[in-house]
């Protein structure tokens, strides 16, 4: 089973508008629907912002049955590539506010249990692919050296949690980011400007992103 995770109303309503609804109920606090688009079968379930609320719909997820897993959503863009109303397909994610460096030495990002920061993740090559950096907070330019360093091309507050628990769990997973923003002081000025132009964005390619999650294209 497909299951896709979606941080925000707004965002899961990219698919939602176009889908065919079987049922929806509250499991474990958070939203799920069950139903079809563009002839995939799937199940929706709305994270709530966050990291930790991100691993948390992941796990209910595989707990629901899911062997595969879809996040989208809107982001910060850094490189050149990411820019507004873009969106592009990650391989590979990292927590960059996540740092135990001083105690083991390995670089910001790498858990304890990992020797590195960054989750594989299947790769969409009809979109441009990069780095995805994940923190539970708005990049700005303070940040901007770290996320250089880490090779991030987007920046957002979930991602790389999903891909965690893909990771541990042995599932396939997917993040397709909309770019809202440039990852900088006034970011969150930007992206309130710009979600619109970057949800559309997301709702136009919704076709080819649930059916080459399903098919693995």
């Amino acid at each position: 089973m497909l299951a896709i995770i979606a941080a925000m109303q707004n965002e899961a309503d990219t698919l939602l508008s176009s889908a065919q609804i079987e049922q929806s109920y509250t499991e474990h606090g958070k939203r799920v629907w069950e139903g079809e688009a563009f002839g995939v079968p799937f199940l929706l379930i709305l994270s709530g912002i966050g990291k930790s609320n991100a691993a948390a719909a992941a796990m209910l997820a595989l707990t629901l049955g899911a062997d595969r897993l879809l996040g989208f959503g809107a982001a910060g863009g850094i490189t050149a590539q990411a820019h507004i109303g873009a969106l592009l397909c990650m391989r590979r994610a990292v927590q960059y506010d996540f740092d135990l460096s001083a105690i083991n030495g390995m670089p910001v990002g790498t858990l304890n249990e990992y020797q590195t920061p960054y989750f594989p993740l299947d790769i969409d090559e009809r979109f441009p692919c990069g780095t995805l950096a994940s923190a539970d907070k708005f990049a700005t330019g303070k940040d901007a050296a770290l996320l250089a360093e880490l090779g991030a091309d987007v920046t957002d507050m979930e991602g790389a949690a999903v891909a965690h628990v893909a990771y541990a769990a042995g599932v396939p997973c997917r993040l397709y980011k909309t770019i809202s923003d440039n990852a900088a002081e006034n970011s969150p000025r930007e992206y309130a400007e710009n979600l619109r132009i970057a949800l559309a964005a997301l709702r136009d390619n919704m076709p080819a992103i649930l059916q080459g999650a399903y098919t693995n294209e």
